[in-house]
């Protein structure tokens, strides 16, 4: 993505009752000699190691003190263009939606960390094992929903269902890309399953984030997300996240079309989910984080409507500069949002869902 990180609203079919999940594929840990170039990429990896620890002893924190783990910057002099830093989500500008709102009641459970079938929170099943999100057991059609233990449960802080709320806990920097702007990569290594990040920003009611959309031009950088959720009802649970002006270090990241991360809606306090990025395979120390903005990644295959729709609107897409073998050659799009009143049904847009 060019210039900070330009792209159009991204629909994330994020589904904790019926989003499938695709295996990710075995890492290999075989070991062998460094050739002359992985030396020297060593070596200018230690040289910005130390460049690093400079620049965070002089203060460098683009969270400013915000996060549990400080976030670093390269190169050093250089900065993404100001924002004001939220480690959460907070109320949108039309004020519609407060993520900050309790409105969950709590377990019960007098322990320090919480049992499956034992606790009112972990009543669909454990969420996490030593840290890691759940993988899809076999069998299991679709993904189930995570709720995490909250403010009003009588669990201790240390409860192993107690992750995402958290926030940070790895070492990230903020960085400059050649072709996409800014980005966000890991300086140290991270397993697969473990959180990694939130994708934080103001909440918006669909009406405010159209409008935002609408307002933009095609120079203009674009971080609206739309997460759709899909239930077995039929009902579907939409969620607008904007952290243009309000956010995190989510906002940072870029699209890939061989992503090494996806999003979870979690829900912690209410029923307004944090975005949770979860990392999909290993992750190597330097290596650049990134996610499928379309949420097709660990998700539902693309619909024939889907593709129609994306086909027709290639002419108005941007360029996707990921670099993967499977590249699309696009960012994703997604149009519902750039819909008139007119041609939209209601308050809320047309499902871009299978």
């Amino acid at each position: 993505m060019a210039a900070s990180r330009p792209r159009h609203a991204s629909s994330s079919s994020c589904s904790p009752s019926r989003s499938r999940s695709r295996a990710a594929a075995p890492s290999d840990h075989s070991a062998c000699a460094p050739t002359h170039s992985e030396a020297a990429a060593r070596r200018a990896n230690r040289r910005r190691a130390r460049g690093r620890d400079r620049a965070m002893a002089a203060g460098a924190d683009v969270s400013g003190g915000r996060e549990p783990v400080a976030v670093a910057l390269w190169p050093p002099g250089e900065a993404p263009p100001a924002f004001q830093y939220s480690p959460d989500s907070v109320a949108g500008a039309d004020g519609d939606i407060d993520p900050t709102e309790v409105t969950f009641p709590g377990c019960s459970c007098l322990t320090s960390s919480c049992v499956v079938h034992v606790c009112s929170c972990l009543c669909r099943g454990e969420n996490y094992n030593s840290l890691c999100l759940r993988p899809t057991a076999a069998g299991e059609e679709y993904a189930r929903p995570v709720f995490e233990c909250n403010a009003m449960c009588q669990c201790g802080e240390s409860c192993q269902n107690r992750v995402v709320q958290r926030g940070l806990q790895f070492r990230l920097e903020v960085f400059k890309t050649e072709k996409k702007g800014w980005g966000l990569r890991t300086l140290e290594f991270i397993a697969k399953g473990r959180f990694v990040c939130e994708y934080a920003g103001e909440v918006l009611g669909f009406n405010e984030a159209r409008r935002r959309i609408q307002a933009q031009t095609s120079k203009d950088s674009n971080y609206l997300i739309a997460v759709r959720e899909h239930l077995h009802s039929g009902q579907i649970l939409e969620t607008f996240v904007d952290p243009t002006y309000v956010g995190n270090v989510g906002r940072f990241l870029n699209h890939s079309c061989e992503p090494n991360l996806f999003m979870v809606p979690v829900r912690v306090d209410s029923m307004v989910p944090k975005l949770a990025l979860f990392a999909a395979t290993d992750i190597s120390a330097g290596e650049e984080l990134s996610y499928d903005y379309s949420g097709r990644f660990h998700n539902l295959p693309v619909s024939n409507r889907e593709e129609q729709s994306l086909e027709e609107d290639n002419r108005l897409r941007k360029p996707c500069y990921c670099g993967s073998r499977t590249c699309a050659s696009f960012l994703p799009w997604d149009s519902s949002l750039f819909a008139t009143p007119d041609t939209s049904s209601g308050s809320s847009p047309e499902p871009f869902s299978p």
